[in-house]
């Protein structure tokens, strides 16, 4: 029940209606004024008279109580429209000022909550995602690292159009053994757990870049500050998604990352002069960039690139 100095609001509300009404039934009681069994034109005016007089009276004051209810309720329609909510104004005094220090614990409690079940997500995909590179690693790669071996033994005992054509089968073996590798590595980044950021994203250009023709150009603030295990993933795993599109997709001679702190916020920007992203792209890559930044309370923005090209900006609190 909403109170202010003691007192809840259905309590005012009736101590207001009876208080008028024991003022007009004094007047009635103790003024001049009658009424005839057959009331009179001036005796009905005069009733009419109390009755607005009185309907007057308690609009203005019931009003007066209720109006600040009526302007927070306003300013929560308005809050509830902002991403994320934000915290409604609170008034000095009065039944407004208790329900709007409530609204803004409750908001709060839902806020926490929200962000714990993000970073619980998070960590769940990244726990999958270590178990699947496990697998890859012990499971396939194993089998394939056997296969390899046995094609090495066959290849020394036979004749030499066996060998060659046992040859260009351990080629094709070692390669998806190297891709199977380069999986597992994208899945679990070691290195962002081993060296941290900064080395994460030299090394995530470097292996996607290092046997192309594009030319990579990184800009990394020094001194960056200390972040979040999640806000660190979450700007490794955009860097990887947007340098791996340009890397599959935009026939890119240079492409630009970089990573500063803007007041409160960490800017990832990657930026490259290829073909350019399509207006309507939304694909699973774009939508998973802006499911992960959310999870740490973060934004991406996609678009074209002044002068050709793309460019993807992740914002995130530091």
């Amino acid at each position: 029940m909403l109170r202010a100095h003691g007192f809840s609001l259905s309590t005012r509300v009736i101590a207001i209606n009876g208080l008028l009404f024991g003022l007009g039934t004094a007047l009635l009681a103790f003024s001049p004024a009658t009424v005839s069994s057959r009331p009179l034109w001036s005796e009905v005016i005069v009733l009419a008279v109390g009755l607005t007089v009185m309907f007057v009276a308690n609009g203005l004051l019931v009003g007066g109580s209720l109006r600040p209810l009526d302007r927070l309720v306003g300013q929560l329609d308005r809050a509830r429209s902002t991403d994320p909510i934000e915290r409604l104004p609170v008034p000095r005094s009065g039944i407004s000022r208790a329900l709007a220090e409530s609204v803004n614990d409750l908001l709060g409690r839902i806020e926490s909550g929200q962000r714990d079940s993000s970073l619980a997500a998070l960590a769940a995909q990244e726990a999958e995602r270590a178990r699947i590179a496990q697998e890859l690693h012990d499971g396939v790669g194993q089998s394939l690292t056997a296969v390899l071996l046995e094609l090495g033994a066959l290849a020394d005992h036979a004749d030499d159009d066996t060998a060659a054509a046992l040859a260009g089968v351990r080629e094709a073996t070692r390669a998806s053994l190297d891709e199977v590798r380069g999986v597992a590595r994208q899945l679990r980044p070691h290195v962002l757990e081993d060296l941290g950021l900064r080395s994460a994203l030299a090394a995530l250009t470097t292996d996607l870049f290092a046997h192309g023709d594009t030319h990579v150009r990184r800009g990394i603030m020094p001194g960056l500050p200390v972040l979040d295990d999640a806000v660190e993933l979450v700007v490794f795993r955009v860097a990887q998604e947007a340098l791996t599109n340009v890397a599959r997709h935009a026939r890119a001679q240079t492409v630009e990352l970089t990573l500063n702190q803007v007041g409160s916020d960490l800017v990832l920007t990657v930026g490259d002069d290829g073909v350019g992203i399509p207006r309507d792209a939304a694909g699973t890559g774009v939508r998973g960039m802006r499911e992960r930044a959310a999870l740490v309370g973060g934004s991406v923005a996609i678009g074209r690139r002044e002068g050709g090209g793309t460019q993807v900006r992740l914002v995130v609190p530091a």
